[in-house]
């Protein structure tokens, strides 16, 4: 495998590309269960919990500002994709959409098909990170997470949900599907935040 879809980095990457973590050729796709088919039309996004209650459609996000984004993404399966281009919303942007609650700490991700992952608020609310519906140049395809998905680049991808479709603000940290099933519940790359320490 090595060598003909992954590569080792070079020394000059290494600012870049985390401990553990080797070149993807082509961009690999990793999903627990079935890949969601949806159109933009029936696609929605909810806002709950230590927020005011509310729905937006495809055309509400379309009507924010829109930005090109260029990010590295890093799996914690152990490949990374330097350079991955997107077009998307700023989660910033989107939260001035939103009233929250002073209580919220931190995000559950929703996302068609069941998915959860969690996130402290702080590393949500971050000017870096995006909510895509393109990449390179074309709309998201489903297997990557389209029609839209959260990308969070200095976390593990497990943490960039796709086919989001909505955000509950919580109080206090609640476990999403992989956080239940061993892995960190941050996912921090540098760090090497792969899995549970409770679990080995």
């Amino acid at each position: 495998m090595l060598g003909k879809f992954f590569k080792k980095p070079g020394p000059e990457l290494g600012d870049r590309v985390p401990p553990g973590q080797h070149l993807t050729n082509g961009f690999p796709v990793l999903t627990y269960g079935d890949t969601p088919q949806l159109s933009t039309d029936e696609w929605e996004f909810k806002v709950w919990g230590l927020a005011t209650p509310k729905t937006f459609t495809w055309k509400d996000f379309m009507a924010m500002p829109q930005h090109e984004f260029t990010a590295d993404f890093h799996c914690v399966t152990r490949w990374s994709k330097l350079d991955v281009k997107w077009t998307g919303v700023k989660v910033t942007d989107f939260l001035q959409q939103v009233e929250l609650d002073p209580k919220a700490v931190h995000v559950m991700e929703h996302c068609y098909g069941g998915y959860t992952t969690n996130l402290p608020l702080e590393d949500f609310a971050r000017e870096e990170n995006f909510f895509a519906h393109t990449l390179f140049g074309e709309p998201l395809p489903a297997e990557h997470g389209g029609p839209m998905r959260l990308v969070v680049p200095h976390l593990y991808a497990w943490k960039s949900a796709k086919w989001i479709n909505g955000l509950e603000f919580l109080d206090k940290e609640e476990s999403g599907f992989w956080e239940r099933n061993g892995y960190h519940k941050r996912g921090e790359p540098w760090a090497e935040e792969r899995y549970s320490n409770a679990l080995f």
